[in-house]
C-alpha cells in the first residue's frame, strides 16, 4: 500500500495542531484550570508542555518520519528481531479507540449547542438535560463519527488536509473575536485575576500531576496521534522546530479559552471549579444574558465545533490507518468498519448518564470518566514514557544516535547532544513518578 502524503509544511502543521488542538483546550483545560487553582495551574501545565511535551512530541514525530508506518507498526519496523516493543504499538490503537469512545459525544454535546443556538431554541439549554436525554446523545454522537469518517474516506489531501486547513483558520479568528467580547463583559476583571494572578499556596503533587496529564492530553501524545502525522511528511524540516511550532499553536487556543471563560464566570457569578458542565453552563448563560447573545453564542460554539472536529478528524486518522495496515483495506471500506467499531464503542458515554448507569470511581462518576481514565490517567503517561525510552536506549531499543539523526533532518531548530539526559532522565523518570503519584491519588470509590 503506496504511503499518502500532505501537501505542504501548512498543512502538517495545521493538521498536527488541530490534533492537539480540540476539546482539551476548550472544553477541559478550562474546568482543569478552574478545579487547581487558576494561574498557579496553568505554569505549572506550561512548565509540563515545555519540559515533558517538547521532548515527547519530537520523539513520536521521529517514530513516525522513520517508520512511514502507523503505530500499530512502527515499532516492527525500527526495533531489533526478538524485541517486544511493538506490543506498545497495539496499546496506542486501543488508546485511540479509548480516546473517541468519549470525546465523540462530548463533540455531540458541542454540535447540539450550536444547533440550539443557530435555531434559537436556546431557552431550555441545561448540561443535566442534554447529557440525561438518550436519544440526543446518540443522535449527535452518530452525526460526529458519520461526518468525520466520510471525510477521512476520500484522499489525505483532499480530505482531512483541505478541511483542516480551513477549520484551523476560522477557529483562531473566531477565538480572538471571543476573547476581546468576554474582556467586555461587566465584571470580567474578577475572573481575570484568578486566571492570571497565581497563588503559589495552591500548588501540591495532585495539581502537579493533573497539569502533566493536561499536558500530554491537550497535545494527544502517548498513543501515537502525533507519530501517523510525522509518517506522512518529508525530511525538509526538522522535527523539534515543527513540535514547537504546534505546541505554540495549542497553548495559545488553550490560553484564549481560558479568557474567553473566566471573565464570562465572574461576570454571571458562576462558580469556576464546576467541571465538565462549566464550559457549557457558562457560556450559554453569558449568552442567554446579552444582547445579541445568539449570535455571538451561534459564533462561539462554531469555533468549539471547528476545535473537536480537529481533533476527532486526526484521532480517527490514526485508527484508520492502524486498521488499514492490519488489513490492507482501501479508505472507504477501512472508514466503514471502523465508524461502526467507534459508534458501538462510544454508545456506553452516550447513555452512561440515561440507561447504562456505571460508577467506576467516586459517586457520581460514569462512562465518561471510565474512559477518560483509561487514556489520559494510564495510556498517555505510559506511551510517552514508553517512546522515549526506545528511542533513547540504544541497548534495549532504537538508540539516540538514530532519533536524532531522524530528528535533526531538514531545516530548522535541532535536538543538541546536551539535551540527551533530559529525554533519557529526565523525561521518562518525572513521567512514571507522577503517574504513580496520579494512580495513588486517584479518586477511587
Amino acid at each position: 500500500m503506496e504511503r499518502e502524503r500532505l501537501g505542504s509544511r501548512l498543512g502538517f502543521i495545521l493538521l498536527s495542531a488541530g490534533c492537539a488542538i480540540g476539546c482539551g483546550n476548550v472544553w477541559k483545560f478550562p474546568w482543569m484550570t478552574g478545579q487547581n487553582g487558576g494561574a498557579a495551574f496553568v505554569i505549572v501545565y506550561i512548565i509540563c508542555l515545555v519540559l515533558l511535551g517538547l521532548p515527547a512530541m519530537t520523539v513520536e514525530f521521529a517514530l513516525g518520519r522513520a517508520s512511514q508506518a502507523s503505530p500499530v507498526k512502527m515499532y516492527q519496523k525500527l526495533e531489533r528481531p526478538g524485541q517486544k516493543w511493538h506490543w506498545h504499538g497495539v496499546l496506542a490503537m486501543i488508546g485511540n479507540f479509548a480516546l473517541m469512545a468519549f470525546y465523540t459525544v462530548v463533540t455531540g454535546w458541542i454540535l447540539y449547542y450550536f444547533v440550539s443556538f443557530l435555531t434559537g431554541k436556546t431557552a431550555d439549554l441545561g448540561f443535566v438535560p442534554m447529557i440525561t436525554n438518550p436519544g440526543l446523545n446518540v443522535g449527535y454522537m452518530a452525526a460526529v463519527v458519520v461526518i468525520a469518517f466520510v471525510l477521512l474516506s476520500f484522499k489525505l489531501q483532499s480530505g482531512l488536509e483541505r478541511v483542516s486547513k480551513y477549520m484551523m483558520v476560522a477557529l483562531l479568528l473566531l477565538m480572538i473575536a471571543l476573547a476581546v467580547r468576554s474582556f467586555t463583559l461587566e465584571g470580567a476583571g474578577e475572573g481575570l485575576r484568578f486566571y492570571l494572578v497565581p497563588d503559589f499556596s495552591k500548588i501540591d503533587f495532585n495539581v502537579v500531576v493533573a497539569a502533566m496529564n493536561q499536558a500530554f492530553f491537550t497535545l494527544s501524545l502517548g498513543i501515537g496521534s502525533m507519530a501517523i502525522f510525522g509518517s506522512y511528511i518529508g525530511k525538509e524540516r526538522s522535527l523539534m522546530g515543527e513540535s514547537v511550532n504546534v505546541i505554540i499553536l495549542d497553548t495559545f487556543v488553550a490560553l484564549m479559552a481560558g479568557l474567553i471563560i473566566f471573565p464570562a464566570c465572574s461576570s454571571l457569578g458562576l462558580e469556576v471549579d464546576a467541571g465538565p458542565a462549566l464550559l457549557f453552563n457558562t457560556m450559554s448563560g453569558v449568552f442567554n444574558s446579552m444582547a445579541g447573545g445568539r449570535v455571538w453564542g451561534t459564533i462561539f460554539f462554531l469555533f468549539m465545533t471547528f476545535a473537536a472536529f480537529s481533533t476527532v478528524l486526526a484521532v480517527c486518522e490514526n485508527i484508520l490507518a492502524c486498521v488499514r495496515e492490519l488489513t490492507g483495506w482501501d479508505r472507504k471500506k477501512g472508514s466503514a468498519v471502523c465508524g461502526i467499531i467507534v459508534f458501538v464503542l462510544a454508545i456506553t458515554t452516550a447513555l452512561g448518564y440515561s440507561v447504562f448507569h456505571f460508577q467506576p470511581f467516586a459517586e457520581g462518576s460514569a462512562w465518561l470518566d471510565f474512559w477518560d481514565f483509561i487514556v489520559s490517567t494510564n495510556l498517555l503517561p505510559i506511551g510517552a514514557f514508553v517512546m522515549t525510552v526506545f528511542c533513547v536506549s540504544k541497548r534495549f531499543g532504537w538508540g539516540w544516535d538514530k532519533f536524532v539523526e531522524e530528528a535533526n533532518a531538514g531545516k530548522g531548530m535541532k535536538v543538541k547532544n546536551w539535551m540527551k539526559p533530559i529525554f533519557q532522565f529526565v523525561v521518562p523518570i518525572i513521567v512514571i513518578v507522577l503517574y504513580v503519584i496520579g494512580l495513588i491519588g486517584f479518586g477511587w470509590k
